[in-house]
């Protein structure tokens, strides 16, 4: 249990935080396979009680593995690959980040250039790609910012340790990955060590099995998406809700000055670096919900853009929101890149969206023509 100023709160796994902590318990608070996930609901009333011993914790089972006759075996794992897919919305008053991939754009194209639903489940690769055996004939397609499907024989080994492109790409396969589904999806989450492939990465040794494929479109010598390199990223944002709080200085700098990502980003946000952020004056906030794409500003100045699998409540303010079209490209962007905000309208980010789901359109039909 930790305190922050007038709130209290109990962290249900290790996780980063920095409240006081003032003590442990061995209640379980949280279970994915309950019909009620979580042990405590807004508005329950907690007493903390010290005991001289706590009880021996009951580790969560993990979920039963689906077999098949299509599998896949990882010879190496690379560095950070999982198992995603679109999320899990709608569990955010347990706790329950939505999750997903950090390149939804990239995971739904995978899956269409393989024949699979948009949301079926896939590889999310990090850095640097997987080894793989396939034990059954089938098609994949790797996409980062873009991509293309190919044939993959029984028994054939396929490196993807040499494939470049964005710092994450989605390995889609013919049929989709079977793993169970948790509170509706098949997404892991890491930091809560559930979902996907028994809540972690993949490793070693691992089998992993794929579901009868339906109709595919053939490979061939074309590929999705455009391989521009970009030197520098613009993320569109709306204005965030502790906005006014920062002073006009910070405003104009977050409008006009270039950020980096630094290497501490993962999943849960990118972590920039550049011109520090200031508040109009000293002030203390209460915990809020916040999004994917969200930009909090923590005491030293320096944004944080919250990715995937971030928090369900942040106690840093908001500056603004990074549109949800744009997110993709900061998924897939390297340490290093550099960043720069563009304040947009509610009605030119509706229509950023209605521009991608028309260009969605356009490739399930174009793809139904081959």
């Amino acid at each position: 249990m930790a305190v922050a100023g007038g709130q209290a709160g109990i962290y249900p796994f290790a996780s980063p935080g920095g409240w006081h902590v003032l003590g442990r318990t061995s209640v379980g608070l949280f279970d994915p396979r309950a019909a009620r996930p979580a042990l405590l609901r807004s508005g329950d009333r907690v007493r903390f009680v010290p005991v001289e011993e706590l009880e021996v914790e009951v580790e969560i089972p993990s979920a039963v593995e689906i077999a098949g006759e299509r599998w896949i075996e990882v010879i190496e794992p690379g560095a950070l690959t999982t198992v995603q897919d679109l999320g899990r919305p709608g569990h955010e008053s347990s706790g329950v980040s939505p999750g997903g991939a950090a390149d939804r754009h990239a995971l739904r194209v995978a899956n269409l250039l393989v024949g699979n639903e948009e949301g079926a489940a896939a590889l999310e690769i990090c850095m640097s790609g997987p080894v793989l055996k396939f034990h059954a004939e089938t098609t994949v397609a790797w996409v980062s910012a873009t991509g293309k499907s190919r044939r993959v024989a029984a028994g054939e080994t396929v490196d993807f340790s040499k494939l470049t492109g964005g710092v994450r790409a989605c390995l889609a396969v013919a049929g989709g990955l079977r793993v169970p589904e948790l509170l509706g999806s098949a997404a892991t989450d890491l930091r809560a060590r559930f979902g996907g492939f028994h809540g972690r990465a993949l490793r070693a040794g691992d089998h992993l099995h794929f579901g009868g494929a339906g109709k595919i479109p053939p490979p061939g010598d074309w590929h999705v998406g455009r391989a521009d390199r970009i030197s520098e990223i613009e993320l569109r944002f709306l204005p965030g809700v502790q906005q006014h709080w920062f002073s006009e200085p910070a405003l104009r700098r977050f409008r006009s000055e270039v950020y980096q990502l630094t290497p501490r980003s993962d999943r849960m946000g990118a972590r920039l670096a550049g011109a520090a952020l200031e508040l109009a004056e000293p002030r203390e906030m209460v915990s809020q919900p916040v999004a994917c794409g969200s930009v909090q500003v923590p005491p030293d100045g320096q944004p944080i853009i919250l990715l995937a699998e971030r928090q369900t409540i942040g106690g840093y303010p908001q500056i603004g929101h990074v549109i949800s079209v744009d997110l993709p490209k900061l998924g897939r962007a390297w340490p290093g890149a550099a960043v720069r905000f563009r304040e947009v309208t509610w009605e030119e980010a509706r229509e950023a969206l209605l521009r991608e789901e028309q260009d969605f359109a356009w490739l399930r039909t174009g793809l139904k023509l081959l």
